[in-house]
Protein backbone atom coordinates (compact mmCIF):
# COMPACT_ATOMS: atom_id res chain seq x y z
CA UNK A 1 0.00 0.00 0.00
CA UNK A 2 1.03 3.42 -0.54
CA UNK A 3 0.75 6.04 1.53
CA UNK A 4 1.32 9.88 1.44
CA UNK A 5 1.73 12.10 4.25
CA UNK A 6 0.83 16.14 3.64
CA UNK A 7 3.04 17.81 6.46
CA UNK A 8 0.87 21.00 5.44
CA UNK A 9 2.31 24.46 5.58
CA UNK A 10 -0.12 26.64 7.69
CA UNK A 11 1.61 29.82 6.16
CA UNK A 12 0.33 29.34 2.78
CA UNK A 13 -2.01 32.27 2.19
CA UNK A 14 -6.01 31.32 1.89
CA UNK A 15 -9.00 33.44 1.50
CA UNK A 16 -11.59 31.09 2.11
CA UNK A 17 -12.42 27.27 2.66
CA UNK A 18 -12.67 27.10 -0.85
CA UNK A 19 -9.08 28.13 -1.01
CA UNK A 20 -8.24 25.37 1.34
CA UNK A 21 -9.78 22.46 -0.64
CA UNK A 22 -8.09 23.75 -3.89
CA UNK A 23 -4.66 22.98 -2.07
CA UNK A 24 -6.32 19.47 -1.56
CA UNK A 25 -7.28 18.91 -5.11
CA UNK A 26 -3.75 19.80 -6.17
CA UNK A 27 -2.36 16.83 -4.30
CA UNK A 28 -4.39 14.67 -4.50
CA UNK A 29 -3.46 15.04 -8.81
CA UNK A 30 0.03 14.70 -7.39
CA UNK A 31 -0.81 11.82 -5.60
CA UNK A 32 -2.84 10.00 -7.99
CA UNK A 33 0.20 10.09 -10.31
CA UNK A 34 2.37 8.60 -8.33
CA UNK A 35 -0.84 5.80 -7.43
CA UNK A 36 -1.09 6.36 -3.77
CA UNK A 37 -3.83 4.54 -1.94
CA UNK A 38 -4.32 6.92 0.72
CA UNK A 39 -3.64 11.28 1.76
CA UNK A 40 -3.02 11.54 5.69
CA UNK A 41 -3.42 15.47 6.54
CA UNK A 42 -1.99 16.59 10.00
CA UNK A 43 -4.05 17.03 13.04
CA UNK A 44 -5.98 20.32 13.42
CA UNK A 45 -6.13 21.11 9.71
CA UNK A 46 -8.92 23.27 10.58
CA UNK A 47 -6.10 25.87 12.04
CA UNK A 48 -5.00 27.23 8.39
CA UNK A 49 -8.94 28.48 8.58
CA UNK A 50 -7.80 30.62 11.31
CA UNK A 51 -5.85 32.72 9.35
CA UNK A 52 -9.49 34.05 7.61
CA UNK A 53 -10.93 34.38 11.36
CA UNK A 54 -11.70 37.91 12.15
CA UNK A 55 -9.05 39.37 14.21
CA UNK A 56 -11.24 40.26 17.79
CA UNK A 57 -11.76 35.98 17.65
CA UNK A 58 -11.23 35.11 21.12
CA UNK A 59 -9.13 31.94 22.11
CA UNK A 60 -12.86 30.44 23.82
CA UNK A 61 -14.19 31.00 20.39
CA UNK A 62 -12.32 29.14 17.92
CA UNK A 63 -12.60 25.96 18.56
CA UNK A 64 -16.87 27.25 17.53
CA UNK A 65 -15.45 28.93 14.89
CA UNK A 66 -13.43 25.77 12.71
CA UNK A 67 -16.29 23.57 13.79
CA UNK A 68 -18.65 25.61 11.95
CA UNK A 69 -16.06 26.11 8.73
CA UNK A 70 -15.58 22.31 9.17
CA UNK A 71 -19.32 21.35 8.33
CA UNK A 72 -17.91 23.23 4.58
CA UNK A 73 -15.35 20.22 3.68
CA UNK A 74 -17.09 16.88 4.63
CA UNK A 75 -19.18 16.57 1.59
CA UNK A 76 -16.64 18.18 -0.83
CA UNK A 77 -13.79 16.07 0.97
CA UNK A 78 -15.71 12.64 0.13
CA UNK A 79 -16.34 14.01 -3.73
CA UNK A 80 -12.35 14.52 -4.01
CA UNK A 81 -11.76 10.87 -2.83
CA UNK A 82 -14.38 9.59 -5.07
CA UNK A 83 -13.31 11.25 -7.99
CA UNK A 84 -9.44 10.45 -7.33
CA UNK A 85 -10.40 6.66 -5.76
CA UNK A 86 -8.08 8.16 -3.39
CA UNK A 87 -8.55 7.65 0.51
CA UNK A 88 -8.38 10.42 2.54
CA UNK A 89 -7.76 11.11 6.17
CA UNK A 90 -8.44 14.37 6.64
CA UNK A 91 -6.38 14.94 9.90
CA UNK A 92 -8.62 16.50 12.08
CA UNK A 93 -10.89 19.25 12.83
CA UNK A 94 -13.47 20.50 15.90
CA UNK A 95 -16.76 18.82 15.66
CA UNK A 96 -20.14 19.42 17.78
CA UNK A 97 -21.45 16.54 19.59
CA UNK A 98 -24.10 15.68 21.62
CA UNK A 99 -22.88 13.76 24.70
CA UNK A 100 -25.41 13.33 28.27
CA UNK A 101 -27.40 15.60 26.78
CA UNK A 102 -24.70 18.24 26.96
CA UNK A 103 -23.54 20.06 23.95
CA UNK A 104 -19.64 19.58 23.63
CA UNK A 105 -16.72 19.78 21.49
CA UNK A 106 -14.51 16.69 20.00
CA UNK A 107 -11.38 16.35 18.45
CA UNK A 108 -12.07 14.23 15.27
CA UNK A 109 -10.09 12.91 12.43
CA UNK A 110 -12.47 11.69 9.46
CA UNK A 111 -11.32 8.56 7.11
CA UNK A 112 -13.00 9.09 3.71
CA UNK A 113 -12.99 5.66 1.38
CA UNK A 114 -13.77 6.14 -2.10
CA UNK A 115 -17.30 5.49 -2.55
CA UNK A 116 -18.24 4.48 1.30
CA UNK A 117 -19.62 6.14 3.91
CA UNK A 118 -17.32 8.22 6.26
CA UNK A 119 -15.82 6.88 9.39
CA UNK A 120 -13.88 8.86 12.15
CA UNK A 121 -12.05 8.46 15.50
CA UNK A 122 -12.04 10.95 18.40
CA UNK A 123 -8.89 11.64 20.31
CA UNK A 124 -9.11 9.57 23.03
CA UNK A 125 -6.37 11.49 25.57
CA UNK A 126 -6.38 15.17 25.43
CA UNK A 127 -3.67 17.59 25.83
CA UNK A 128 -4.13 20.44 28.88
CA UNK A 129 -4.52 23.26 26.26
CA UNK A 130 -7.96 21.09 25.01
CA UNK A 131 -9.50 20.73 28.43
CA UNK A 132 -8.75 24.53 29.55
CA UNK A 133 -11.92 26.25 30.56
CA UNK A 134 -12.14 29.09 29.00
CA UNK A 135 -10.34 28.30 25.98
CA UNK A 136 -10.44 25.12 23.42
CA UNK A 137 -12.51 23.04 25.88
CA UNK A 138 -12.99 20.11 23.76
CA UNK A 139 -14.52 16.32 25.23
CA UNK A 140 -12.23 13.18 25.18
CA UNK A 141 -13.63 10.33 22.85
CA UNK A 142 -13.72 6.66 24.21
CA UNK A 143 -13.84 4.18 21.79
CA UNK A 144 -11.52 3.02 18.76
CA UNK A 145 -12.78 2.58 15.54
CA UNK A 146 -10.92 0.04 13.63
CA UNK A 147 -11.10 0.52 9.65
CA UNK A 148 -10.84 -1.63 6.88
CA UNK A 149 -9.65 -0.66 3.85
CA UNK A 150 -8.07 -2.65 0.46
CA UNK A 151 -7.78 -5.77 2.87
CA UNK A 152 -5.96 -3.70 5.51
CA UNK A 153 -6.87 -3.24 9.22
CA UNK A 154 -6.04 0.47 10.00
CA UNK A 155 -6.55 2.18 13.23
CA UNK A 156 -6.29 6.02 14.12
CA UNK A 157 -4.07 7.61 16.82
CA UNK A 158 -4.19 11.42 17.12
CA UNK A 159 -1.32 13.13 18.44
CA UNK A 160 -0.95 12.22 22.33
CA UNK A 161 -3.15 9.13 21.68
CA UNK A 162 0.38 7.57 20.24
CA UNK A 163 2.11 8.45 23.35
CA UNK A 164 -0.49 6.09 25.64
CA UNK A 165 1.23 2.50 26.29
CA UNK A 166 -2.20 1.43 27.24
CA UNK A 167 -3.72 1.84 24.08
CA UNK A 168 -0.69 -0.33 22.58
CA UNK A 169 -1.67 -3.30 24.85
CA UNK A 170 -5.60 -2.53 23.77
CA UNK A 171 -4.93 -2.57 20.38
CA UNK A 172 -1.93 -4.99 20.45
CA UNK A 173 -3.71 -8.93 20.61
CA UNK A 174 -6.68 -7.02 17.40
CA UNK A 175 -3.57 -7.72 14.64
CA UNK A 176 -3.74 -4.15 13.08
CA UNK A 177 -1.75 -3.37 9.96
CA UNK A 178 -1.43 0.25 9.73
CA UNK A 179 -2.16 3.34 12.57
CA UNK A 180 -2.10 6.53 10.75
CA UNK A 181 -1.12 9.46 13.13
CA UNK A 182 -2.11 13.04 12.56
CA UNK A 183 -0.27 14.96 14.64
CA UNK A 184 0.03 18.86 15.69
CA UNK A 185 3.26 20.24 17.77
CA UNK A 186 4.57 23.76 18.76
CA UNK A 187 7.64 22.94 20.12
CA UNK A 188 10.46 20.41 18.85
CA UNK A 189 10.12 18.58 22.34
CA UNK A 190 6.46 17.83 21.26
CA UNK A 191 7.36 16.55 18.05
CA UNK A 192 10.40 14.17 19.44
CA UNK A 193 7.41 13.05 22.04
CA UNK A 194 4.86 12.18 19.68
CA UNK A 195 7.47 10.82 16.69
CA UNK A 196 9.72 8.82 19.30
CA UNK A 197 6.43 7.23 20.58
CA UNK A 198 5.14 6.37 17.08
CA UNK A 199 8.29 4.62 16.57
CA UNK A 200 7.82 2.63 20.01
CA UNK A 201 4.67 1.31 18.72
CA UNK A 202 5.67 0.18 15.29
CA UNK A 203 8.18 -2.35 17.48
CA UNK A 204 5.29 -3.17 19.97
CA UNK A 205 2.84 -3.91 17.35
CA UNK A 206 4.44 -5.18 14.47
CA UNK A 207 2.94 -2.64 12.56
CA UNK A 208 3.30 -0.06 9.95
CA UNK A 209 3.11 3.60 11.67
CA UNK A 210 2.44 6.77 9.13
CA UNK A 211 2.91 9.97 11.46
CA UNK A 212 2.42 13.65 10.38
CA UNK A 213 2.12 16.96 11.66
CA UNK A 214 1.26 20.43 10.24
CA UNK A 215 4.54 23.02 9.88
CA UNK A 216 4.03 26.80 9.89
CA UNK A 217 2.00 29.35 11.15
CA UNK A 218 -1.51 30.18 10.40
CA UNK A 219 -1.32 34.01 9.51
CA UNK A 220 0.96 36.85 10.36
CA UNK A 221 -0.10 37.94 13.84
CA UNK A 222 3.02 35.87 15.79
CA UNK A 223 1.07 36.95 19.23
CA UNK A 224 -2.04 35.50 18.53
CA UNK A 225 -0.97 32.03 16.31
CA UNK A 226 1.77 29.49 17.08
CA UNK A 227 4.51 28.71 14.84
CA UNK A 228 4.13 24.55 14.38
CA UNK A 229 7.41 22.28 14.29
CA UNK A 230 6.92 19.03 12.86
CA UNK A 231 7.56 16.54 10.14
CA UNK A 232 6.77 12.96 8.29
CA UNK A 233 7.93 9.73 8.84
CA UNK A 234 6.92 6.10 8.40
CA UNK A 235 7.98 3.59 10.82
CA UNK A 236 8.23 -0.07 10.80
CA UNK A 237 9.03 -2.83 13.23
CA UNK A 238 12.68 -3.65 13.34
CA UNK A 239 13.76 -6.66 12.46
CA UNK A 240 16.39 -7.62 9.46
CA UNK A 241 13.87 -8.10 6.62
CA UNK A 242 12.59 -4.48 6.80
CA UNK A 243 16.28 -3.01 6.82
CA UNK A 244 17.21 -3.34 10.72
CA UNK A 245 16.50 0.24 11.62
CA UNK A 246 12.47 0.80 11.87
CA UNK A 247 12.26 3.72 9.36
CA UNK A 248 10.98 3.46 6.14
CA UNK A 249 10.92 7.12 5.48
CA UNK A 250 11.47 10.02 7.29
CA UNK A 251 11.57 14.34 6.54
CA UNK A 252 13.45 16.78 9.05
CA UNK A 253 11.52 18.44 11.37
CA UNK A 254 11.46 21.97 10.40
CA UNK A 255 9.13 24.95 11.29
CA UNK A 256 8.33 25.80 7.72
CA UNK A 257 9.72 29.40 7.54
CA UNK A 258 10.31 29.07 3.77
CA UNK A 259 7.31 27.95 1.37
CA UNK A 260 8.55 24.84 -0.81
CA UNK A 261 6.29 24.31 -3.80
CA UNK A 262 3.13 22.32 -2.85
CA UNK A 263 4.34 18.37 -3.38
CA UNK A 264 7.76 19.37 -1.81
CA UNK A 265 5.46 19.15 1.88
CA UNK A 266 4.60 14.95 0.82
CA UNK A 267 6.24 12.37 2.08
CA UNK A 268 5.48 9.19 -0.03
CA UNK A 269 5.99 5.89 1.38
CA UNK A 270 5.08 2.49 0.20
CA UNK A 271 4.83 0.01 2.93
CA UNK A 272 4.77 -3.77 2.44
CA UNK A 273 1.86 -4.35 4.96
CA UNK A 274 1.32 -8.42 3.83
CA UNK A 275 5.15 -9.21 4.88
CA UNK A 276 4.67 -7.29 8.22
CA UNK A 277 1.99 -9.38 8.95
CA UNK A 278 3.49 -12.54 8.46
CA UNK A 279 6.37 -11.21 10.48
CA UNK A 280 3.78 -10.70 13.26
CA UNK A 281 1.97 -13.81 12.19
CA UNK A 282 4.84 -15.91 13.61
CA UNK A 283 8.25 -14.69 11.65
CA UNK A 284 9.50 -12.25 13.62
CA UNK A 285 12.52 -12.32 15.63
CA UNK A 286 11.10 -11.98 19.22
CA UNK A 287 7.98 -10.63 19.03
CA UNK A 288 5.74 -12.28 21.88
CA UNK A 289 2.35 -11.31 20.44
CA UNK A 290 -0.39 -9.35 21.83
CA UNK A 291 1.80 -9.75 25.88
CA UNK A 292 0.13 -7.90 28.80
CA UNK A 293 1.49 -7.47 31.88
CA UNK A 294 -1.68 -8.43 33.79
CA UNK A 295 0.07 -12.24 35.73
CA UNK A 296 2.94 -9.78 36.67
CA UNK A 297 2.97 -8.84 40.39
CA UNK A 298 4.38 -5.70 41.47
CA UNK A 299 6.16 -5.90 44.90
CA UNK A 300 6.55 -3.02 47.06
CA UNK A 301 10.08 -2.26 48.72
CA UNK A 302 10.61 -4.06 52.22
CA UNK A 303 10.88 -1.85 55.27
Amino acid sequence: MKVALWSLNLARKITSVDDWLSLLEEQLISVQQQQVDILVLPEYLSEHFLSIAQNDLLVAQEVPWMAEQSLRLLEPIQRLADRYNIAILAGTVPVAVEIDSCNTYVNRSHFFSPNKLVQYQDKLCLTPGEKEVGGWLLTAGNTVQLIEYKGIKIAILICLDIEMPALSVLLAPLDIDLILVPSMTSKEAGYNRVFGCAKARAIELQAAIAVVGPIGRAGEDESKRDQFSSAAAFYLPCEESLGHQGVLAQREVTKGDVLEPLDQELLIGELDLMHIRSLRHGAAEVWPGGWSAEHIKVLTPVA
